[in-house]
């Protein structure tokens, strides 16, 4: 077992020696001084796992050694110790970053609780955290063998995102594998679970189906307008684990109503999603009656989702929503801080809509560039990054904005993201489309159906047909679509790469949050 040093000060040390013997018989070594200079001598010689400091003593005062040894030490964790309950005392004692604060008279169990808390809380926390996942482990299998619907789904999803993101503050780390092996499983139950449903869910109108896509905005944005503005901000490719680590910031500005989690259409990106989103409608519908607004995969890249405003706005005349509304699309930080300086006319809106585009852009930009893959070199990195953006970003700054003016918002996505690593083999002509996790197009070659979810009959998931035999391909699992030409060099660039527009939990169960300002 690993010993400590403790440097206690004290001007009555003598008088703690029962409390000294106490910890030196459970394992911490104790060094004894009776004032703040020879505390101050002791921290310039030795290293020491943590300072008991008593604030009233002669001389120099223990905040006076407090802020010395922060100065000289910062990272060495202090605990102040005091007789004194004065309010300001306490205030500039926790100001300077101590470690915990205790009220004489001591006692020893007091005392060491103390000391595990700063010393032993990662590793009691490890240890606690992997024995309560063994434990959840075998009832969150015997879960996903059951035939769950899509609620039990979506909690499935977030109670495998709550230990994931528990295990990621763990130093030891032994039951992530454990975990990465049982999300595998699940994704592949969740594929298996959305090839029996996903049909029904768009064609039974009285069945019990998710929200998707088309449907969010009627009943979870539009109920919300009334004289007030309304914030409706939507983050490209957001997943739940994403918005679980941003909650952290957003918490002191923010109650949180209701954190719940809708169901993306497939395809599950941007084009498709994202679109049915706005107009309210699925990629057949929006395509017959929006020729020229929807950009289906036969045109270029470019322009798909230049025609969301217009989406909205048709979207609330159908519902006969008389609003003033405004969109905003967010792809650079100058974007978002010329919207900040515009907040005043954002005021004048009962609807604001705001895409930002970062996080969508920031998966790419991992496969692109080998910089940001090895910033995010895995899924706590990335996650890290997330944060890192939405704490620097102006949408954090508009957010407090919001905040500080007493409203409403809602913060969603249009689909989610996957880690991909096997590679599926298929062929077809020129006119298939590029992206990684699914393909459409006619007379597509390729052997065995394993990690994919195949559509022969689009026009049934109301999916648009560019030909009569256009045949539609999802990628599951943790599989990517790669092409014989140039095979391997096309495998070795987008193995490991956060991919979107399959089928997994990561991809279709992703987060709406209704917030409201604490101010309100």
């Amino acid at each position: 077992m690993q010993r400590y040093n403790i440097l206690w000060a004290d001007d009555e040390i003598d008088l703690l020696k029962p409390h000294i013997l106490f910890l030196n018989d459970r394992g911490y070594d104790i060094t004894p001084v009776a004032s703040g200079a020879d505390a101050i001598d002791a921290v310039e010689k030795e290293h020491f796992d943590v300072v008991f400091l008593d604030e009233n003593m002669p001389g120099m005062t223990g905040l006076e050694t407090l802020s010395y040894i922060k100065n000289r030490r910062p990272s060495l964790p202090v605990v102040m110790i005091t007789k004194n309950e004065e309010e300001h005392i306490m205030e500039e004692a926790i100001g300077s970053k101590i470690a915990d604060y205790l009220i004489k008279p001591l006692n020893p169990n007091q005392i060491l609780i103390s000391v595990k808390r700063i010393l032993d809380n990662r590793r009691l926390v490890s240890e606690r955290t992997n024995m309560q996942y063994q434990q959840d482990f075998r009832t969150i299998s015997m879960e996903m063998n059951d035939q769950m619907d899509h609620k039990e789904w979506a909690e499935m999803y977030k109670k495998l995102v709550f230990w994931e993101l528990e295990i990621d503050k763990t130093e030891n780390k032994s039951m992530h594998e454990v975990l990465e092996m049982q999300k595998v499983e699940a994704n592949a139950n969740f594929a298996r679970f959305i090839e029996d449903e996903y049909e029904d869910w768009l064609n039974d109108p009285n069945g019990d189906r998710p929200i998707l896509s088309h449907q969010l905005m009627k009943k979870k944005v539009f109920p919300q307008l009334n004289d007030e503005p309304f914030f409706f901000i939507v983050i490209d490719n957001l997943r739940f684990d994403q918005w679980k680590v941003i909650e952290e910031d957003i918490a002191p500005y923010f109650n949180i109503e209701e954190e719940d989690t809708y169901y993306s259409i497939l395809p599950t990106t941007t084009a498709y999603a994202r679109n049915s989103l706005f107009s309210g409608e699925l990629p057949l519908e929006m395509s017959k009656k929006h020729p020229y607004l929807w950009v289906g995969d036969d045109d270029s890249e470019e322009g798909k989702n230049n025609n969301e405003a217009e989406f909205i706005k048709r979207q609330l005349k159908k519902n006969n929503i008389d609003a003033r509304f405004s969109y905003n699309k967010i792809i650079h930080a100058n974007q978002g801080k010329q919207l900040n300086d515009n907040f005043s006319n954002l005021l004048q809106n009962q609807l604001n809509v705001v895409v930002y585009n970062f996080v969508d852009m920031l998966s790419h930009a991992r496969t692109d560039i080998r910089m940001i893959k090895e910033l995010a070199a895995d899924e706590s990195a990335y996650r890290s990054l997330t944060r890192s953006w939405f704490q620097h970003s102006p949408l954090f700054d508009l957010l407090r904005m919001i905040s500080d003016k007493g409203l409403k918002v809602i913060i969603t996505t249009d689909h989610g993201t996957y880690r991909v690593k096997k590679p599926f083999k298929i062929a077809g002509d020129r006119n298939v489309n590029t992206n990684l996790r699914y393909k459409q197009g006619k007379n597509l070659g390729y052997k065995g159906n394993n990690g994919i979810f195949e559509v022969p009959h689009p026009e049934k998931l109301h999916l648009p047909k560019l030909n009569v035999s256009t045949t539609y391909v999802f990628a599951t699992d943790d599989t990517f679509f790669a092409y014989p030409n140039n095979y391997n060099h096309y495998v070795k660039y987008y193995r490991d790469t956060f991919q979107h527009g399959g089928v997994s939990m990561e991809e279709v169960i992703i987060p709406i949050i209704s917030l409201n300002s604490k101010r309100a």
